[in-house]
């Protein structure tokens, strides 16, 4: 069998997984749906016209899930400034929304 590029990114892509640890993918693929829903929010200069409060929905309803079954193995030191972060942007959600969820209703509140 003769590898190619495919199988060479895929197995190099293996080998870095391996050298990082739970915390650091976890924290990694947090904050990168933290981004992506305060994009979706218009919080970043430039994407305020293109709010979608649906899609930021979306987004936070799978961070929380993320950081709600992640939160046991990660430890307070690292649970923290995620729900931190979380919480932010649960905030912004809810002032983005023309009829706000009741409390405890909104993404990631239940």
């Amino acid at each position: 069998m003769t590898p190619n590029s495919d199988n060479f990114a895929s197995i190099s892509a293996s080998h870095d997984l391996l050298t990082v640890s739970a915390v650091e993918i976890l924290g990694a693929h947090a904050a990168d749906l933290m981004t992506a829903v305060a994009v979706k929010l218009g919080l970043y200069e430039g994407t305020e016209e293109f709010q979608d409060v649906a899609e930021a929905r979306i987004l936070l309803e799978a961070l929380a899930g993320l950081i709600n079954a992640a939160a046991p193995s990660l430890g307070h030191h690292h649970a923290a400034p995620l729900r931190d972060g979380l919480k932010s942007l649960q905030t912004a959600f809810r002032e983005a929304q023309a009829i706000p969820d009741e409390l405890g209703k909104a993404p990631g509140e239940s």
